[in-house]
């Protein structure tokens, strides 16, 4: 891969740490150059295993991920990242198929690159992915509602307004995140095998283990007079509300 010339505009975040997610050193090196050259500092995993050990122990700002890595791959490490939080994480992938982009974004990617690529292009997309991140944490929690419903992201805590009053919901972490999962998009369809990667634990393979969590999320609702939430969609899957 040749070097274009590097844009010389500044990130937003001076200093913030890239996790550089590649099992190719040509390509990871010349990454690393241009966002350090960016104002960036870098550190390289080589594959899934050591990107999650990476993740877990140096807490960087981003992750640039590849999507074909040994031991894991990165569908799978994206699962476990957003299992653990919300680290922006954009896909570095070969795979130019709306499939594949799609299922990146579902799962919790904030963007993707199709490999070949112009490293130039990358440090924008940090760029530009590092200033959006700093400007949720600036403005205060993140905030998502629905309805009645309301997920402070930022502190893990969803309530919902019944009677006039706001309550509380005692999750579990999986329940926490098939909520915020259907929230994102009300009305759209998830299936069980996108629950399953985006939601569950891993090492969690069942389908019918997201049925389980869904029946125990709702009973939690019930219990606040709410009825039919999340909607279970024959043959498909779940969704937030109605779709009306």
């Amino acid at each position: 891969m040749t070097m274009p010339p590097l844009e010389t505009s500044a990130p937003p975040r001076q200093d913030a740490l890239i996790l550089i997610a590649e099992d190719e050193n040509e390509i990871a090196e010349i990454l690393a150059a241009y966002l350090q050259r960016g104002g960036l500092r870098t550190v390289h995993a080589r594959d899934g295993q050591e990107a999650l050990a990476q993740h877990q122990a140096l807490k960087p700002d981003l992750v640039l991920l590849d999507v074909q890595m040994p031991r894991l791959d990165g569908w799978q490490v994206l699962a476990e990242i957003r299992h653990r939080g919300d680290t922006p994480v954009i896909m570095l992938t070969a795979l130019d198929q709306d499939i594949d982009k799609l299922m990146g974004l579902r799962i919790g990617a904030d963007d993707y690159v199709v490999k070949p690529f112009n490293p130039a292009e990358v440090v924008a997309r940090v760029s530009a992915v590092l200033r959006r991140a700093k400007t949720g944490g600036a403005a205060g929690s993140r905030l998502l509602r629905v309805g009645q419903f309301q997920v402070d992201l930022d502190n893990h805590e969803a309530t919902v307004i019944c009677d006039d009053r706001q309550h509380a919901l005692d999750l579990t972490l999986t329940e926490f995140k098939i909520l915020v999962t259907l929230m994102r998009t009300p009305k759209r369809v998830f299936s069980r095998a996108e629950l399953l990667v985006g939601c569950l634990p891993e090492g969690d393979t069942q389908e019918r283990t997201v049925d389980s969590h869904i029946s125990k999320l709702r009973r939690k609702l019930e219990h606040l007079a709410i009825q039919g939430t999340p909607v279970s969609v024959r043959g498909v899957g779940y969704r937030f509300g109605s779709g009306t």
